[in-house]
């Protein structure tokens, strides 16, 4: 498959003037050459990102982008701290070809266009070798035509709606072959036929709920209510009164941020729980179970391709390594474990390419693997998605989440879902 990046039509709140601008701006400060269809393996000597990274000394600046403010806090921190723990255990091990990771962090503050002003700032005027970071479709989309114009590198490291791919951007959360479909498969499985969908009014999950109308439609599912609210919405009355009403076998919830504390709170004022309409998340991690509530929660179902609970010893050495640097109360999930090992991918791509360079890293992806603590991953050269294992898991008692169904084998991304034929034309 060749790389390409989607339009940008499902930016939400970020008009495309407002990003030309951005880019332009970020352009100007290292008079980079604009070319936002970039494919990989370019001219990197002419872009801002190779033109101001300085590999001379004994270290090497990455830039971490997250959101430590605003709405998105409850998941981005995080994502932060696991980042920061990956990058002292990459140093203390020698660094990335003998270089040392010198962290620049920056906060997005849950807004696509500090998303974007603050990533120019780190390509352009911080001159980091790649970013990690990012959370929202909407911050993701915001930012990916800084990336491409200055032919430089992102590690996004959560699940999404797929239909996009870019050469400068590699995607260790999952795609949505390897976690929406799972799920509607094991709704489909339990004999669910009549589901509701209730998500944030942003792009990923208008795109994801797009995906799951069509998979419903061509597996004898209906879809009898479909409904959203803004991000950091906080009143749910409404909107779980129509689920109620609406009494359909299942939920499937994209709602993204401290929104699921308000909407699981009012779901258990209404009566509603895992025995009268299971809900399954795809946002909802173990961080979130401690903001929402282990009571509002409990058995309830999410989809991902980790949980604390995954027994390897990777992951044995993960999770303690994690308490120990943040405390035992802390917890893993699912998007910090992505960002830890999107580190981890870098540093291999890397060292493969002997080089910083972002087209020899690039030219590197492909077959790159890392044996993280969710399970052996390997990065697919062409989309820059890598391999995940997909995971339908229940919250327990303990404010942790076990597997109840796996996929077993790792599943090949297919971001485009050109291998379902129900997804005709939805790309």
């Amino acid at each position: 498959m060749r790389l390409r990046s989607t339009p940008l039509p499902g930016v939400t709140r970020l008009g495309t003037a407002s990003l030309a601008i951005l880019a332009v701006a970020a352009l100007g400060a290292c008079g980079a050459r604009v070319d936002s269809g970039a494919a990989a393996g370019g001219d990197a000597s002419a872009s801002s990102a190779a033109g101001c990274v300085d590999t001379s000394g004994d270290s090497v600046k990455v830039g971490f982008l997250n959101s430590l403010s605003g709405t998105m806090a409850i998941s981005e921190q995080t994502v932060h701290d696991s980042l920061q723990l990956a990058a002292e255990e990459i140093n203390a091990d020698g660094g990335v070809l003998g270089k040392q990771i010198d962290v620049v962090s920056e906060d997005g503050q849950s807004e696509p266009t500090v998303f974007a002003e603050k990533a120019a700032k780190l390509i352009t005027s911080d001159c980091v070798a790649a970013v990690f970071g990012g959370w929202t479709s909407a911050s993701r989309k915001a930012m990916l035509p800084v990336f491409e114009s200055n032919d430089a590198l992102l590690y996004y490291p959560v699940q999404y709606e797929g239909l996009e791919s870019s050469p400068n951007i590699f995607y260790t959360g999952a795609t949505t072959n390897q976690q929406i479909v799972p799920a509607l498969d094991y709704l489909k499985e339990q004999g669910t036929t009549t589901i509701f969908l209730v998500g944030s009014d942003y792009v990923f999950p208008r795109t994801a709920n797009k995906i799951i109308n069509a998979y419903a439609e061509a597996n004898g599912m209906e879809v009898v209510g479909e409904e959203y609210a803004p991000l950091g919405h906080t009143d749910f009355s409404t909107i779980v009164n129509k689920v109620k009403a609406a009494g359909a076998d299942a939920v499937f919830n994209t709602l993204n941020g401290d929104s699921n504390v308000a909407f699981f709170k009012e779901y258990k004022n209404a009566g509603l729980g895992p025995e009268e309409m299971p809900v399954v998340s795809v946002s909802i991690a173990e961080e979130e179970v401690g903001g929402i509530g282990v009571d509002n929660v409990e058995g309830q179902l999410t989809a991902w391709n980790y949980y604390q609970t995954v027994d390897s010893p990777e992951n044995d050495t993960f999770v303690e390594a994690f308490k120990e640097a943040y405390g035992d109360d802390r917890v893993t999930s699912d998007p910090m474990e992505a960002a830890y090992t999107s580190l981890y991918l870098w540093k291999a791509m890397v060292e493969k390419a002997d080089s910083f360079d972002v087209a020899a890293v690039q030219e590197a992806a492909g077959g790159v693997t890392f044996d993280a603590p969710e399970g052996t991953v390997t990065v697919d050269g062409d989309n820059h998605h890598i391999t995940k294992t997909a995971l339908i898991g229940k919250i327990g008692p303990d404010g942790l989440i076990h597997t109840e169904w796996s996929s077993e084998a790792p599943i090949e991304p297919d971001p485009y879902l050109e291998g379902y034929d129900w997804a005709d034309g939805l790309s």
